[in-house]
């Protein structure tokens, strides 16, 4: 369903309620980087709705079937990232303070006061910020294969980031699908592989609901501009779980290492053979230690 949240129209899937109609507390879920609310493995959906929780997820700004900001021009990242080399900050067409301000909304247009909110990747970055602006609407927060965006942290592997930075020879689906396939490949689970037919299955459900390659570029750059967030994780008040996998190629273990370290009591649990995905197998492992974090929170 589409409703409006902080001025913009967003895509919202929300379990509701129990059979019964009792208030359930909330889960919000924040996916990453130019992935969509369908990315969340509906494993780690319905095992939230057993427990008794209510499970939003929707689509970030500038993806899937939220509104989009063609209107901002596409970015030229190289030279942003130059400028970031140089100690200057980058300028984005919005922030991912903005982006949480959007998950803040989503929570008003349900008249939600206070949710669990659980980021992963880009996702948890505004998961991390929606804590910072909002702590009294965070029951708690759980951070995933995320980081604080501190400056001198180790960085994805160059075979990483050129696969990150490439593109689909066109777009054709099947040339599309072929392109992420690659790239789920490369930062995917070592220890938890998925056949190349289940990732063209996830894949394809993605675009063809929705393919908006710009808009990934304009998150980039949100991500790239976000350089105070990580002195701000020390005013984050709400329990914190971080979760990371420890063979991750695109954001290492030492940023989540680094994100706990910032967060005053913050837990953090390590998933051995977890790269940068959601594979069955990882969300069973990080189910073991996140329900139990909601509920003691």
């Amino acid at each position: 369903m589409k409703i409006r949240a902080n001025g913009i129209d967003v895509e919202v899937e929300d379990s509701g309620p129990g059979a019964s109609g009792e208030a359930r507390p909330a889960v919000l879920l924040i996916m990453g980087l130019g992935m969509q609310l369908v990315a969340w493995p509906p494993a780690l959906v319905q095992a939230l709705v057993d427990a008794g929780y209510r499970v939003i997820r929707f689509d970030n700004r500038d993806i899937g079937l939220s509104q989009h900001f063609d209107q901002l021009g596409k970015p030229n990242l190289l030279w942003q990232g130059l400028k970031l080399k140089l100690g200057l900050t980058p300028r984005a067409p919005y922030s991912l303070a903005d982006m949480a301000l959007d998950a803040v909304g989503v929570l008003d247009a349900l008249h939600i006061d206070k949710a669990h909110v659980v980021g992963v990747s880009m996702g948890g970055m505004i998961a991390q910020r929606v804590a910072i602006a909002a702590p009294e609407r965070v029951l708690s927060l759980t951070s995933i294969m995320s980081s604080s965006g501190a400056r001198g942290l180790p960085q994805a592997r160059p075979e990483v980031m050129r696969a990150m930075l490439g593109q689909p020879a066109s777009n054709a689906l099947a040339d599309v699908a072929d392109y992420y396939v690659q790239l789920f490949r490369t930062i995917g689970s070592p220890g938890f592989p998925m056949t190349d037919a289940q990732m063209r299955e996830r894949i394809l459900l993605g675009i063809q609901r929705s393919f908006h390659p710009v808009g990934t570029l304009r998150q980039m750059l949100a991500i790239v501009a976000d350089v105070t967030r990580a002195a701000d994780l020390a005013r984050v008040q709400s329990p914190t779980l971080v979760l990371h996998g420890k063979a991750d190629p695109l954001v290492p273990y030492a940023c989540g290492e680094d994100t706990a370290r910032r967060i005053r009591g913050a837990r953090l649990v390590g998933v051995e053979g977890m790269g940068h995905d959601l594979p069955p197998g990882v969300v069973e492992r990080l189910l073991e230690p996140l329900i139990p974090h909601l509920k003691t929170a």
